[in-house]
């Protein structure tokens, strides 16, 4: 069996919730030996984060842990720092997302770990940096909200939404994992490690992409405008004879498609709709115009006819059907994990590698359930 492009590679894993396992789990499902450090009796936080449940077990831990160890560690207690501290001098990458100062204070930071271990690749995730925010706690809804994102989320200006998942957190934990890759292979043609910062602020600007550009370039300042694009038309949802149906158009030939499929050939060469522009400045009119035509028959009528024109749509699936798309077009949307209860069906590494594809060895480690194995490695002699 060919071996993974990150075996060899020890990770120390003091991070927990979202941002710090996510970016470790796609860590291990390439390869690496990624060790969960967890406090005794509660572990990380999302233990406790349910419903739902899948066999006793939070479903948000289940969904970011896979492919670890978890070891039990009190930092309080100096057998177990003396332990730690062991782990981080072993380390090719150790990752933490506590408050500014908090490893510090138990001798882990990462000029403590740079002393003892000059190849060390360490990962700092905060909420805002390590300077004036550094006492600010980086929550995901809270981010969203003094980050922009909520501003052009929502029915309108005024109405923020949030998103429906932990966006930040995920987008953040794929920035440190991309951070790590580079500073592994920096460290590979150097022999020098680094540390590695990423922020859930910084993160969120980067990743609001055009709307960041629009102002960084031309002071424009984005407002919520529901399901509509900003510089694209038609890009919204539009009501059906049974359930909502989206249309992406992004240039003037899928328009003129959208048209035909519509019975409405003359919408393409109305002066009001010719040109994208033409369609963002009329987008009012030309909502109406789609939305009378689309009601005569329902989301999937629509999306096998006009599909095949090479119209960009789709019906507004729940996760249900949204698997069941996935399984349908041979995307292969689950993993599942063997372990000493009943399998477990998590959702599949997104990133495919035709030689060293993505491999789940493990299943989420329940609390400590390493602790044995690992502490009797730190313990002896290196």
């Amino acid at each position: 069996m060919t071996e993974l492009p990150l075996s060899g590679v020890l990770v120390a894993d003091f991070g927990r919730v979202l941002a710090a396992p996510y970016a470790t789990m796609l860590l291990a499902d390439l390869g690496a030996d990624v060790i969960k450090v967890e406090r005794p009796e509660h572990g990380d936080d999302t233990r406790a984060w349910g419903p739902p449940h899948a066999h006793g077990e939070a479903t948000y831990f289940l969904s970011v842990n896979r492919n670890k160890r978890s070891v039990v560690l009190d930092l309080r207690d100096e057998t177990d720092l003396r332990r730690a501290r062991e782990l981080m001098r072993r380390a090719d990458v150790l990752i933490e997302n506590f408050l500014p100062g908090t490893m510090e204070r138990y001798g882990l930071g990462y000029q403590q770990a740079h002393a003892c271990n000059p190849g060390v690749v360490y990962c700092s995730i905060t909420g805002f940096g390590a300077d004036a925010g550094a006492a600010l706690p980086g929550y995901d809804l809270l981010i969203q909200a003094v980050g922009g994102l909520m501003s052009v989320t929502g029915p309108g200006p005024g109405e923020p939404v949030k998103t429906g998942v932990a966006v930040v957190d995920v987008l953040t934990g794929l920035h440190a994992a991309v951070g790590i890759l580079a500073a592994l292979r920096h460290r590979d043609a150097a022999g020098q490690g680094q540390h590695v910062q990423v922020n859930l602020l910084s993160t969120l600007l980067s990743s609001l992409v055009n709307q960041s550009a629009g102002y960084t370039l031309a002071g424009a300042v984005p407002t919520a405008m529901g399901n509509r694009h900003p510089s694209i038309a038609p890009y919204e949802l539009f009501p059906t004879a049974d359930r909502p149906i989206v249309i992406a158009v992004g240039n003037d030939r899928q328009f003129a498609a959208l048209c035909r499929g519509l019975d409405a050939p003359e919408l393409a060469d109305d002066p009001r709709f010719t040109t994208n522009a033409d369609r963002v400045a009329h987008v009012e009119e030309l909502a109406g115009l789609l939305a009378r035509r689309l009601r005569r028959a329902g989301a999937d009528d629509w999306f096998a006819r006009l599909t095949p024109l090479g119209v960009p749509c789709g019906p507004v699936n729940d996760l249900a059907q949204a698997f069941g798309l996935a399984e349908r077009l041979g995307l292969a949307p689950y993993a599942t994990l063997p372990g000493d209860g009943p399998d477990l069906n998590l959702v599949a590494d997104p990133i495919g590698l035709s030689a060293t594809p993505a491999r789940y060895r493990r299943r989420p480690p329940r609390l400590g359930e390493h602790t044995d194995e690992i502490t009797a490695w730190l313990d002896a002699p290196a």
